[in-house]
């Protein structure tokens, strides 16, 4: 006997003395922008009057069911499991994560060309999330509208008992980049103003808020997240970048102080600062990607104003982040990133130059970081130096891992082929004022 959308009420015989009748509910939709997530149960206890009279309510109750909504999982909590891409030409990067996952004592899950058809950007596809109730949780993996060579993967090769599959397609609307969820994070637990997040904020890039022609993440997409309400969006500007991905100028890493994490951004000023200081040091002719020049893509020289139109930028998303997560200067580190400008049809947008190291893969202390190919100081890297200086004192270890010609090349890196199955919160949704 099913109660459902399709037959609203059933009546159920009443057994007498002692008997118990059990019910099972099942959710099958997530909160949307139409649906808040709550289900009515209305039961009644009926005695018959007679031939011809109504039956009479002895007994009325009501139960109010919430669905679980989907929750993201931050960089801080622990992972399980480890996705990445084989594609014919990046067994070398391959070799590095199953190398650095091996070390941290979690599981690899490789998806082949067969099933990737040379798509090998596992982050843009699929965002890994769970539901959860006080008798049961399990992973639910979200699929991105982007529906490139990657697109078949969520369905048939992560959807299975007790691990959940949910999408959302856009109808009237134009997917652009900004619809690969290397545009969705989620921050680490936060208190604003007194308003607490236990389990994070996500956080989306969209176009300027004043532009006319820039590019959206698709309003069906936003529509979920937003209703999901226990994670509350904030909406950051990264339609100022070719690719327009958030993950390509910010990341989270655990931290044993402040607000038990950081936040990464990354910041040209930081990496000019680098620059400068070598020259100062007489290492000015120093070679900038040793042993890649023949991978080196073609790129006119920044103008002074293009450099601070970037600063502008991450400086706008800088300030939100602060506000919205209530951060801090000394919970945020600048990493030393540089970009350049390519002119595209709807005008200039950046890319970064090399390797772009806030691109990382985080695996509890061990951070999985794109190869800068800086200029060698003294046999090292002085951009590698750099970066181990700001993040070895809070306890992490950083693998720089050679993304150059499989990744870099293509206008991603570490991160954006690689994707992260995390634990849960240890924090219950239902305990949040919704």
């Amino acid at each position: 006997m099913v109660v459902g959308t399709d037959m609203l009420t059933e009546e159920v015989p009443y057994l007498g003395g002692k008997t118990e009748l059990a019910f099972f509910v099942e959710g099958l939709r997530f909160p949307d922008k139409d649906f808040d997530g709550l289900v009515t149960i209305n039961l009644s206890l009926l005695e018959p009057c007679g031939k011809g009279f109504p039956e009479t309510p002895i007994f009325t109750d009501t139960v109010v069911f919430h669905i679980s909504p989907w929750i993201m999982t931050p960089n801080t909590l622990k992972p399980v499991e480890v996705y990445v891409c084989s594609t014919n030409d990046n067994y070398t990067f391959l070799k590095s994560i199953k190398n650095l996952v091996d070390k941290c004592g979690y599981k690899l899950k490789i998806c082949y060309e067969y099933m990737n058809r040379g798509d090998r950007w596992m982050q843009d596809e699929l965002e890994f999330g769970y539901i959860d109730s006080p008798h049961h949780q399990f992973p639910v993996v979200l699929d991105s509208p982007r529906d490139g060579d990657l697109q078949d993967f969520p369905y048939e090769s992560i959807l299975g008992p007790d691990f959940g599959y949910v999408t959302r397609n856009a109808l009237n609307e134009k997917v652009s980049s900004l619809d690969s969820f290397g545009n969705l994070e989620v921050s680490p637990p936060v208190t604003v103003n007194g308003k607490s997040y236990p389990l994070g904020r996500i956080i989306i890039g969209v176009a300027f808020p004043t532009a006319t022609r820039g590019r959206n993440m698709t309003q069906v997409v936003q529509d979920f997240l937003w209703a999901q309400k226990v994670q509350e969006p904030i909406a950051l500007y990264s339609d100022w970048l070719v690719v327009g991905h958030v993950d390509e100028f910010m990341t989270f890493v655990p931290a044993p102080d402040r607000k038990k994490f950081r936040l990464l951004l990354a910041s040209p000023d930081a990496g000019y600062k680098v620059f400068k200081s070598l020259q100062k040091k007489g290492h000015g002719e120093a070679e900038m990607f040793p042993g890649k020049q023949s991978l080196i893509f073609g790129f006119k020289n920044s103008s002074p104003s293009t450099t601070v139109h970037i600063l502008n930028c991450i400086d706008w998303n800088r300030d939100v982040l602060k506000k919205e997560l209530g951060l801090d200067d000394e919970d945020i580190i600048d990493l030393p990133i540089l970009f350049k400008v390519l002119e595209e049809k709807t005008g200039p947008r950046a890319v970064a130059y090399y390797p772009d190291m806030v691109n990382m893969i985080v695996l509890g202390d061990q951070l999985g970081i794109p190869k800068p190919f800086g200029p060698k100081v003294n046999g090292r890297c002085a951009l590698e130096t750099e970066v181990c200086s700001l993040l070895e004192p809070l306890g992490l270890k950083c693998t720089f891992i050679d993304d150059f010609a499989p990744y870099h090349k293509l206008l991603g890196e570490v991160h954006c082929g690689s994707n992260v199955l995390r634990e849960r919160s240890p924090f219950r949704w239902w305990n949040l004022e919704l």
